[in-house]
């Protein structure tokens, strides 16, 4: 297995291609999201992400009168998804490790299993709150920050575990943390925001991976912003495809974004969805091309579980 930094480093300035999937809802069958982004391989994306979710619960009044707490949706686990992708695909995976939802020793263990399975790439996140809640907090015994779990994984990598009398053999994950050009909602202000991702830096954050954006400006800023912060490590964009009007407004509100108004009067030209995708394929096109003059890293597109129109700006740029 390989680093996503060596491979940054093996591709001597050329730009790698990457993507992040989604499992699939319990009771769903793998192929189906395995056949989904197979037509992306043609692309020779060096490593794929996984992404964790916690469960969703709703509060119940059980038979007793009391307040229970029942899982609504569940996403099958997130190693044996990895597994299954570097033995169908032949390429490294690298799943996502949050702090919602896990204590310290669940972390430990899932981190192990991943060791074991020979994966040394590891996006660390604090995750979402759960939706019920509005604000995230963390598991009893749990992290609360990702710097905690960056921490966690950096002393797992120098062989030292949670309780000291165990038997360890030190790890070697390269990890990787989340960015936000447009900053991170929780974060007070921009200023807060930089000196955090600095921490998780000097903690052992190995490259970052930045938030979706639709206006390069964003990321170029936030590039030369983490530079003068003393922030070296590659700093990775995450693209998403716009491809529904209704995303104007609900990727907005989800992750806290602004599009470029030259976008928003393209999608409002549109009769269609269908129009909308198109758009949001040439829009993806020139944000690429740019990115790519600029000198990224890796473009790294979220799928959301579609590869179509991936595909149709991948063959453009590649």
């Amino acid at each position: 297995m390989t680093k996503v930094t060596e491979f940054i480093s093996q591709a001597a300035g050329k730009t790698l291609f990457s993507i992040e999937i989604i499992p699939p809802l319990k009771g769903q069958n793998i192929n189906e999201l395995l056949n989904s982004i197979e037509p992306l391989m043609e692309f020779k994306p060096p490593f794929v992400d996984v992404t964790y979710h916690r469960e969703e619960l709703i509060d119940r009044v059980g038979a007793d009168g009391n307040i229970e707490r029942i899982p609504i949706r569940k996403r099958p686990g997130t190693v044996g998804i990895c597994a299954r992708l570097m033995e169908r695909f032949h390429v490294d995976a690298v799943p996502h490790v949050i702090c919602g939802g896990f204590t310290k020793d669940e972390t430990e263990d899932v981190l192990i299993d991943l060791h074991y399975l020979g994966i040394d790439n590891v996006l660390v996140l604090r995750g979402d709150p759960e939706k019920s809640a509005g604000i995230f907090k963390s598991k009893s015994g749990g992290h609360t920050y990702a710097s905690e779990l960056v921490e966690q994984v950096s002393a797992m990598n120098n062989g030292v575990l949670l309780n000291a009398e165990t038997e360890m053999f030190p790890t070697n994950f390269c990890i990787g943390v989340a960015g936000y050009p447009e900053k991170h909602f929780d974060a007070t202000s921009f200023d807060t925001d930089y000196t955090h991702l600095r921490r998780k830096v000097e903690l052992g954050a190995n490259y970052i991976v930045t938030q979706m954006f639709f206006d390069n400006e964003k990321y170029f800023r936030f590039v030369d912003r983490c530079r003068a912060e003393g922030i070296n490590v590659p700093i990775i964009p995450g693209l998403k495809p716009l491809s529904t009007r209704k995303q104007l407004s609900v990727l907005a509100q989800i992750f806290h974004l602004e599009f470029p108004q030259e976008l928003v009067k393209e999608v409002e030209k549109c009769a269609s969805d269908k129009e909308v995708r198109q758009v949001g394929i040439e829009w993806g096109i020139q944000q690429c091309k740019e990115l790519m003059a600029y000198g990224v890293p890796v473009l790294h597109f979220y799928t959301m579980g579609k590869s179509d129109n991936v595909a149709q700006i991948a063959r453009q740029v590649f």
